[in-house]
């Protein structure tokens, strides 16, 4: 007897050879040390894809694939199986994919691999599935989202208000009523015309076996015969000045988004040098950064104050960079997390000021060096595992990168100047056109403070140094330029 991968092949199915396998839709990572096993599929069936009237087909679809029954199985003996083996499958949909993605210790994976296969070529679409997972859904955007959250509801708010019109506007949970007019049937409907065996890409990494590449193969050519999804344009409403958006909630504090479309993605040189400008002004959860500083760490307003040039969904509980999360276009973002209230004008006003003098003046030499330096070390942190290197991988198939990302960010560290990165941060970073997402209690008030250039000065409880009181004198009448006209304040009902 071989091994466990072999005993896979006994008798399940006919084998077929490696010359029918797409090479170009496989992504191995493979590693001899590693005693697990990951697997993710990549199906082009993402938000995107939802049919008008029925945002949130794409995420219920993915949502009953797994955390669903199977035919073979209902969820409660799924779970009672997986639970000695140390393992669970999950799923995340995102603007263009929804990604199916396992890990096990290979002595498992038998037993495992029956599981998760099963979920994706034969799930049950029970009705009583559809009715959990469907309240569920509703319950995330009605209550969730809007009351639990004012970060996350202020970033798909700016994201809603960015790409109004466009299928990346929407919540990757769709919208109420989308959710609400979805029937078992639409949900069948989706999988049989997206879950085909032309519209994945498959990835394996670990301590595999290379029988086991065609064991996968072959189990997911049993998926019905279709055709690679092509993705819709997407084209955003040009940004003709500074645009601001208030939601009112009669929240206690204000979160605030600022962004616009940036037409930029990995593998390109500028890319690398804007990643180090917007390391500097921004970088995730790292309190060196500029926007920390400003915000944070001197003045003490809030918990962190971030900037992004690529989508970074759930970043209050990520600590580096989400992989499987792709997208054909990205916005620049600065996240401000919430402030009170009666800080919130002052603050807008820091953080647009702040974006204005990196554009204005660059970087320095040494800012440049600084942060070249850490990044350097940092993002060794970003693949730790080789399921995140997977992760990775696949989404260097998404941009079409020979050589990967990582690897590019790595050599452009040494290579880029600060010239290079000065011109990225003209090229690609704007203050006169974007767009402005406040969640807050006291909407009116903060329309018309901000709309008529009304100074916002600020108090401390304990003592600032005089040269934070003179800047914040200059921060608290920093003209904003946001005319009445290009604001609009809405309430909760009127968001997705």
């Amino acid at each position: 007897m071989k091994t466990i991968f072999l005993t896979i092949l006994i008798g399940a199915f006919t084998m077929i050879t490696a010359q029918s396998l797409d090479e170009s839709r496989i992504v191995k990572v493979f590693s001899q040390f590693d005693p697990s096993i990951s697997i993710r599929i990549v199906f082009n069936a993402g938000a995107q894809y939802d049919p008008v009237g029925k945002e949130g087909l794409s995420y219920l679809t993915a949502q009953m694939i797994s955390d669903g029954a199977s035919k073979v199985n209902t969820r409660s003996e799924i779970l009672e199986k997986l639970f000695p083996l140390a393992a669970s499958f999950s799923m995340n949909t995102s603007r263009e994919v929804s990604v199916f993605c396992g890990r096990v210790h290979k002595d498992n994976f038998k037993p495992y691999y029956e599981l998760f296969i099963q979920q994706i070529l034969s799930p049950a679409f029970n009705e009583d599935d559809f009715k959990r997972i469907k309240q569920n859904t509703l319950n995330y955007l009605t209550t969730t989202l809007k009351y639990s959250s004012d970060e996350e509801l202020g970033k798909a708010a700016l994201y809603n208000f960015i790409y109004a019109g466009t299928p990346y506007s929407n919540p990757i949970q769709g919208t109420e009523a989308g959710i609400k007019s979805i029937s078992i049937e639409d949900v069948k409907a989706f999988y049989a015309k997206y879950y085909n065996r032309s519209n994945f890409v498959l990835g394996i990494g670990g301590g595999y076996e290379k029988e086991l590449i065609s064991v996968l193969w072959n189990d997911l050519e049993k998926l019905s015969d279709g055709n690679l999804a092509a993705a819709p344009k997407i084209s955003a409403k040009e940004i003709t000045g500074r645009e601001l958006v208030i939601v009112d909630k009669g929240a206690a504090a204000t979160a605030i988004s600022i962004g616009f479309p940036i037409n930029i993605v990995r593998g390109q040189k500028d890319w690398y040098a804007l990643a180090i400008a917007n390391s500097w002004l921004g970088e995730h959860r790292n309190s060196s950064s500029h926007l920390y500083q400003v915000i944070r760490e001197i003045r003490g307003l809030n918990y962190g104050d971030y900037s992004y040039i690529e989508h970074y969904p759930n970043g209050g509980s990520l600590n580096k960079p989400p992989v499987n999360v792709p997208r054909r276009q990205h916005i620049f973002e600065i996240w401000i997390r919430p402030v009170p209230n009666e800080t919130a004008h002052f603050a807008l006003r820091a953080a647009l000021r702040e974006l204005k003098l990196l554009i204005d003046n660059g970087l320095t030499q040494e800012q440049f060096a600084a942060t070249r330096d850490f990044l350097k070390k940092y993002i060794l942190h970003y693949a730790p595992t080789t399921n995140m290197r997977l992760g990775y991988a696949l989404d260097d198939k998404f941009y079409g990168l020979n050589e990967s990302h990582l690897a590019r960010y790595r050599k452009a560290l040494e290579t880029l100047t600060l010239s290079d990165v000065n011109s990225a941060i003209k090229g690609y970073l704007q203050y006169d056109k974007l767009k402005i997402a406040v969640i807050t209690g006291n909407g009116e008030s903060l329309l018309k403070q901000i709309c008529e250039e009304q100074e916002s000065p600020i108090s401390y409880s304990s003592a600032k140094n005089q040269e934070v009181l003179n800047e914040d004198k200059f921060i608290s009448i920093f003209p904003l330029g946001i005319k009445i006209d290009n604001a609009k304040i809405l309430t909760l009902d009127k968001l997705f």
